[in-house]
């Protein structure tokens, strides 16, 4: 069965192409800066034929037309018509009342509209693509695996906040948790990669990137997790705050006389090491100018490592006890330096990078001290292939592509227009 994953951003679209159950990749790739004059492509197929350069992409959907003819280009696709593929899943966010991996259709869109005032930067792109995808290929099942999925057995002490518990009951105001799909790939990952089994071991998971959210684990589990109802809460992320007083919105709405939508707008593309640095929100950009004595660089990498640590005890604590800490996400698996911030003073905890091993970057391995209580790894993520396992188990579970193909032949067509 072949499954497309596709991982939408506001300017950028990843995707690869599986044979599934095998989970042998056909293809690979991305667009990115999708919008601007500088938007360039990847893709690599199988047999090690590979593309790269400039990209006319000025909106998702040229990006994703983009993407469906290059999985069709006769020297480097690997599918002869869009009819071979048997279903897309995506890697969504949160929509209301929606968890787990279902089929896309137009009542769960409505539910992920719904939560687009919590999730302004993720929902609208994947709302708009999806629909697309309805439109260009009706015949193939559109399989979404919620981030809120890995989070879903989480107690009601984790997720309850200390509001009126009427606006749980009316509203759903409760902590959901995101980045499940990558979460749950390091879950599975650190027990092989430790050679111990999942049950009973305390994992701390951080996965450190442009978004970020640390996790504790409990036997292979979600039991907490630093992101709210909202991807806002938690650690500070490159351009979103996470965690801050609720009540210093409205006393700075009042002062600069913001609305509603501008202050949503500056928490999500203005806040982060981007708000605080007054540089840039990516952590390379901060260390380079904070060795070059940028104040706010590295006050802001200050912050993001501090904020880390402190999660990582809560969750010990709240763990009984850490037996790993895994690192994942573009930080997590590259940042070197970070890494040796964050694990500095952790000692007390039995955490101890070893200097030379800590050197790697996206290469999974243990970094800790041969002998250290705590064995601390890098993960390097593959959300993809636990979209594609989840659209694979949802299609022959639910016969969707049977009924999908039923629905065609009424009158759709499996072509793009």
């Amino acid at each position: 069965m072949k499954i497309l994953v596709c991982n939408v951003g506001s300017t950028s679209l990843k995707y690869q192409l599986l044979d599934m159950p095998a989970e042998f990749r056909l293809a690979r790739g991305g667009i990115e800066r999708i919008g601007s004059p500088g938007a360039r492509l990847q893709h690599h197929a199988e047999g090690g034929v590979e593309m790269s350069g400039p990209a006319s992409a000025p909106d998702q959907p040229a990006a994703i037309r983009l993407m469906i003819s290059l999985l069709l280009e006769h020297s480097a696709g690997v599918v002869r018509e869009l009819r071979e593929l048997d279903g897309i899943g995506f890697k969504v966010v949160g929509g209301r009342n929606v968890t787990g991996a279902v089929f896309l259709d137009e009542p769960v869109l409505r539910a992920m509209e719904e939560y687009t005032p919590l999730l302004p930067s993720h929902n609208p792109p994947y709302i708009a693509a999806i629909r697309l995808f309805r439109e260009l290929l009706p015949a193939v099942p559109l399989i979404g695996l919620f981030e809120t999925a890995f989070h879903a057995d989480l107690p009601p002490r984790a997720y309850l906040y200390p509001v009126p518990y009427e606006w749980y009951e009316r509203h759903g105001v409760r902590r959901y948790g995101y980045h499940g799909a990558s979460l749950r790939y390091v879950a599975e990952r650190v027990p092989v990669l430790l050679q111990r089994p999942a049950d009973g071991l305390r994992l701390v998971a951080c996965h450190l990137g442009g978004s970020s959210s640390i996790c504790a684990i409990q036997g292979g589990r979600s039991v907490d997790t630093s992101m709210g109802m909202s991807s806002q809460a938690g650690i500070p992320m490159a351009t979103r705050c996470g965690d801050v007083d609720p009540f210093v919105l409205p006393y700075v709405m009042e002062r600069e006389g913001l609305s509603l939508d501008e202050i949503r707008r500056i928490l999500v593309a203005q806040a982060g090491l981007a708000g605080l640095s007054g540089l840039s929100g990516d952590v390379r950009d901060l260390e380079q100018a904070a060795a070059q004595g940028h104040p706010r660089a590295a006050l802001a990498l200050d912050v993001f490592a501090y904020a880390v640590k402190k999660y990582i005890g809560a969750y010990a604590a709240a763990l009984g006890g850490i037996d790993a800490l895994a690192f994942a996400g573009g930080i997590g698996e590259n940042g070197v330096e970070m890494r040796q911030r964050i694990c500095d003073g952790l000692g007390f905890l039995g955490i101890a990078l070893d200097a030379e091993r800590n050197l790697v970057r996206g290469r999974e391995t243990i970094i800790s001290k041969r002998g250290a209580p705590v064995a601390v790894v890098v993960v390097p993520t593959n959300e993809e292939i636990i979209v594609a396992r989840e659209t694979f188990r949802t299609i022959r579970s639910r016969g969707l592509r049977d009924a999908a193909v039923d629905r065609a032949a009424e009158g759709g067509t499996l072509e793009g227009r």
